[in-house]
């Protein structure tokens, strides 16, 4: 299989961000990003998925929306709608309605930011998913980049030196998310966790220091979707678009922080006498399933049963015979500015 690096969940300034969909073309072929998945607030953008050339890289652009109530107070319930195809910010204020019509168009989605604390130094109020009886989303944006920062800032001058010093921000998918993430995999569900950079790339001034707050550049470096497709991009836009959500549908992907060490080659499989499944697969096996990860450098790596570690283990694989049920997934941790900092978090194999 093909890999991408899919840097998805950025807003332009259709929206509330300030770059151009030119401009972000530009700077992901300076950081080696494959697919961007442009999601500006309630409004989708049609006519400008394009792909952007330059020195023998490429990047392909892809204009799809994040929806939410714009009428509630704070304003809750974030869906990433991709491939729909279609405006559907009508029905933000309901939204199992809303994950309904995105099913029936073909597209797909997910909750955004699931975890979203407040930042009272900045005024920023919570704005967490709430609607937890919905049922047809996707699945769930595990690790959000910008979001992160109001869990790690304990006041105004914290998120001034992050502001400065950004490579700091990234730890690992917040705690809550990832138990909620583990009991609707638990409980049956087949939830796809998905990493977003929610880029701004806003312009700040105090006094006559000026300063771009997490540029683009930045946020396409650190918490990468890396998508498993059967082939590298075709210039087909049609065919291209398709694969990648396709992949990301099927959870053929893995959440990658790019910033300590690239995450690229990172696989995790299983195999039984009668099938072999990637990440995002059920396998179903009789006697007993043999699981193996690989990673591109050494690190700590977690294998995770239904929520709980049942191995851990330091290099560049990991391998595990079970004949136990559950779904399983993986957690690499790397040293990187003095902290162990969460680098690799895998989609579930569900072994049947």
């Amino acid at each position: 299989m093909d890999e991408l690096t899919v840097n998805l969940h950025m807003h332009t300034n259709y929206s509330d961000g300030s770059g151009s969909y030119e401009g972000l073309g530009r700077a992901a072929l300076k950081t080696g990003v494959d697919v961007l998945i442009v999601t500006d607030h309630n409004v989708l953008v049609l006519g400008v998925d394009a792909y952007y050339r330059e020195k023998g890289k490429r990047a392909l652009l892809l204009a799809c929306e994040e929806i939410h109530d714009q009428d509630r107070d704070p304003q809750k319930n974030h869906l990433l709608v991709f491939g729909a195809g279609q405006e559907l910010a009508t029905l933000a204020d309901d939204p199992q309605s809303l994950i309904d019509a995105v099913s029936a168009t073909g597209g797909i989605c997910f909750i955004a930011h699931p975890v979203d604390p407040a930042m009272p130094a900045f005024n920023e109020a919570d704005i967490s998913w709430v609607s937890w009886d919905v049922t047809g989303f996707t699945g769930i944006e595990l690790w959000n980049g910008f979001s992160e920062l109001k869990s790690v800032a304990k006041g105004k001058w914290d998120a001034i030196a992050y502001a400065f010093f950004p490579m700091f921000i990234p730890h690992s998918p917040l705690p809550e998310t990832l138990r909620r993430w583990d009991e609707l995999t638990t409980q049956g569900n087949q939830i796809v966790a998905v990493g977003g950079s929610d880029a701004h790339a806003q312009h700040h001034s105090m006094g006559p220091i000026h300063k771009v707050i997490f540029p683009y550049e930045y946020h396409f470096s650190t918490i990468n979707t890396h998508a498993l497709v059967p082939y590298p991009l075709t210039s087909d836009l049609a065919l291209d678009r398709k694969m990648v959500f396709d992949a990301l549908s099927k959870g053929h992907c893995y959440i990658g922080n790019d910033l300590p060490a690239s995450t690229r080659g990172f696989r995790f499989s299983a195999q039984s006498r009668e099938n072999n499944a990637i990440m995002g697969d059920e396998i179903f096996a009789k006697i007993s399933v043999t699981l193996q990860a690989k990673l591109p450098s050494p690190a700590k790596i977690c294998l995770i049963r239904n929520g709980k570690v049942i191995k851990i283990t330091y290099g560049i694989e990991l391998g595990f015979i079970t004949d136990d049920p559950g779904v399983y997934r993986i957690e690499a941790y790397k040293h990187f500015l003095g902290k162990m900092r969460g680098w690799v978090f895998s989609n579930p194999i569900y072994v049947r």
